[in-house]
């Protein structure tokens, strides 16, 4: 096979495995922790992107907290499915917003950053607010 052909086929075969990846995650319940007062959840800024901080599980969770220097503290959270947290608490931000899942833990993080096809148009930072057709943020 090609340079280009693999190259292509490599392509594909990523966007079909993060395609698997993103219906599991909005199927899948999640924990979320809670950041100041309770009220937000915890989240990190990182070149102009919110980033939500979610875990898979406690042990996840755990691990993040080891890494921030935080393990003796209680960590307070609620837990929802992704399709929730990318559905509903991502608008509710108000701020360009993506997911950070599994922060910490090696080779299991994930990223679901905020655009099309992730988060709902209205705040997808590629979402093209003057395209006909399609819905999607192109134009058909």
């Amino acid at each position: 096979m090609n340079g280009v052909g693999s190259d292509a086929d490599r392509i594909r075969r990523g966007r079909r495995e993060f395609a698997v990846l993103l219906g599991e995650f909005r199927r899948t319940p999640v924990l979320l922790p809670l950041g100041e007062h309770d009220a937000y959840p915890l989240t990190a800024d990182f070149n102009g992107v919110r980033w939500i901080h979610a875990f898979s599980d406690e042990a996840a969770l755990a691990r993040f907290a080891v890494l921030r220097g935080e393990s003796d503290r209680p960590w307070d959270y609620r837990r929802l499915l992704g399709a929730r947290l990318l559905d509903g608490i991502v608008p509710a931000l108000g701020v360009p917003c993506g997911v950070a899942l599994d922060v910490g833990s090696e080779g299991h993080e994930a990223l679901f950053p905020p655009v099309t096809g992730i988060v709902p148009d209205a705040v997808a930072v590629d979402h093209d607010t003057n395209a006909v057709g399609t819905g999607r943020g192109t134009q058909g």
